[in-house]
């Protein structure tokens, strides 16, 4: 396949100067996907450990839930979490990193409000403390998750960008290129022809008659 355009010098030159550009951003869509690949490796493993993180400590947040419904009821227990200030303050910021946008959590911990409740249970401060904890790995969790998505969507994007220049339209441009430069050698080559018929000029009326 190759560009479409008339075999000129002209042409030729535009041709050449944007191969160089083309390849130029090869190459640097090529350093850009493959750091996108090493983020990508450290990024997941960040995931993975904050969901092993998560999911212990909400299976633990769960336990001392059972066992705070278990010594305190569930009417009493949600007549204590009435009017209670929540323990975490969320801060969403936007970051971006090689072209890719993406949330960065900041999780603020808040001391425990006192309950003056005569019939409240001591687990209930344990309780309160580890769902606290969980809330807060989770937060960090949805942000690792995030920005995992968006940036195996820019990495494959990198990708699809990479083959097409590097399988289609450079390799067009360089059959385009090749045609035209031997387009222009042949039609130099028929031109020098002409200019030594030219010099040579016609043969003489005594070399036809001596033939």
């Amino acid at each position: 396949m190759k560009v479409n355009l008339p075999p000129t010098r002209s042409n030729l030159l535009h041709l050449r100067e944007q191969h160089r550009f083309l390849v130029t951003g090869h190459d640097l869509l090529e350093r850009k996907r493959e750091l996108l690949a090493r983020m990508v490796r450290s990024q997941l493993e960040t995931y993975r450990t904050l969901r092993r993180e998560a999911a212990r400590q909400v299976a633990l947040a769960y336990r001392w839930l059972g066992i705070t419904n278990m010594r305190m009821g569930s009417r009493m227990l949600a007549q204590a979490a009435l009017g209670l200030e929540p323990t975490l303050e969320l801060e969403i910021l936007p970051r971006s990193n090689l072209g890719v946008e993406y949330p960065s959590v900041r999780v603020t911990r808040k001391p425990l409000q006192p309950v003056s409740l005569m019939w409240s249970d001591s687990s209930f401060d344990r309780v309160r403390l580890h769902l606290a904890e969980a809330a807060a790995l989770l937060a960090r969790l949805g942000e690792a998750e995030t920005t995992l998505r968006r940036m195996l969507a820019e990495q494959r994007k990198a990708q699809k960008r990479v083959n097409a220049l590097q399988y289609n339209i450079i390799p067009s441009y360089e059959a385009s290129i090749r045609f035209i430069e031997e387009t222009l050698e042949e039609e130099e080559r028929a031109a020098l022809f002409q200019i030594r018929k030219l010099r040579e000029g016609p043969p003489s009326r005594k070399g036809r008659r001596e033939r």
